[in-house]
């Protein structure tokens, strides 16, 4: 006996889906040195340590950290709507029923107005899962002092100093012997080990003209100088690793995927100002060894 099909709430005439959300889209960045497919780079927030997924956004701007799940878009104030199109981020809606929120609209660390009774419960939902992975030991927040103004220790060039590798220079995302290595491991979590490692070559610490076009011999002011980590005299192969942000291990590794993105930002004096060292930094002490 044949039976027609019966639309529901939720399927068309012809028993296809009405409301079937659109894939999204594989895409690398393509100013990125590396092999990185995604759609959404997965991070953890380092106030509340619940997930995020962060999204480039058009040129000229810097990625944005989404929260992982859609929301209905009457639930969200049009100014805090977002929408993704082919792994782009864009700040608005798209005019379908759902939308996306920056996280910072409902990480529980960050103080909020009330934007309504769905964001606000999401809101303490992340509260509850923050203070659950604080209470396993999966995630540790920040201390308060870490958030106060950065004072002249914590500017020092071995905070976030200025690397010149491949004739540019880029600002490091933190001490030059924590800076991760961004390739997969064969069981699928990331690389342990660092990109300064004990058996590769270093580089050397100089100063150099804060604006390269300037001529050396005509700058006798301090302020016009720049410490920085020259990595130039290495060999190609070297700096291009140093690009890449990867280990000495998977350097050599073609076939290792990356899992995360790398983190350089291309040095500008403008915006890098408060990074800005105009002297070498101190050598390091020499460690004294006791005699048995």
């Amino acid at each position: 006996m044949h039976t027609a099909n019966t639309p529901g709430a939720d399927r068309a005439w012809d028993g296809s889906y009405k409301h079937r959300r659109p894939p999204r889209f594989l895409r690398v960045a393509p100013d990125s040195p590396t092999r990185l497919l995604r759609t959404a780079q997965q991070s953890q927030c380092s106030d509340c340590g619940n997930h995020i997924e962060w999204y480039d956004r058009t040129a000229g701007h810097h990625p944005v950290p989404l929260h992982p799940h859609e929301l209905p878009a009457t639930a969200v104030p049009p100014h805090q709507r977002w929408h993704v199109d082919t792994g782009i981020a864009h700040p608005s809606g798209d005019g379908s029923p759902w939308c996306r929120v920056r996280h910072r609209a409902l990480c529980p660390a960050t103080p909020t107005e009330p934007a309504g009774s769905t964001m606000d419960a999401l809101r303490r939902n992340l509260a509850l899962t923050s203070r659950r992975l604080q209470d396993t030991g999966h995630f540790t927040p920040l201390p308060p002092s870490c958030a106060d103004p950065p004072t002249q220790d914590a500017t020092a060039p071995e905070a976030r100093p200025v690397v010149q590798l491949l004739c540019l220079r880029y600002l490091a995302p933190g001490p030059l012997e924590h800076i991760p290595c961004v390739a997969q491991t064969r069981a699928r979590r990331r690389c342990p080990y660092p990109v300064l490692e004990p058996d590769a070559l270093p580089g050397i610490w100089i100063l150099a003209p804060l604006h390269p076009d300037h001529d050396p011999g005509h700058l006798p002011l301090t302020e016009l100088w720049l410490a920085l980590y020259d990595l130039t005299h290495l060999p190609y192969s070297e700096q291009l690793r140093w690009r890449a942000q990867r280990c000495t291990a998977h350097a050599t590794a073609p076939d290792a995927a990356d899992i995360a993105r790398t983190t350089w930002e291309p040095f500008n004096p403008r915006t890098h100002h408060q990074h800005i060292q105009h002297h070498l930094p101190d050598p390091p002490h020499p460690t004294h060894q006791g005699h048995g």
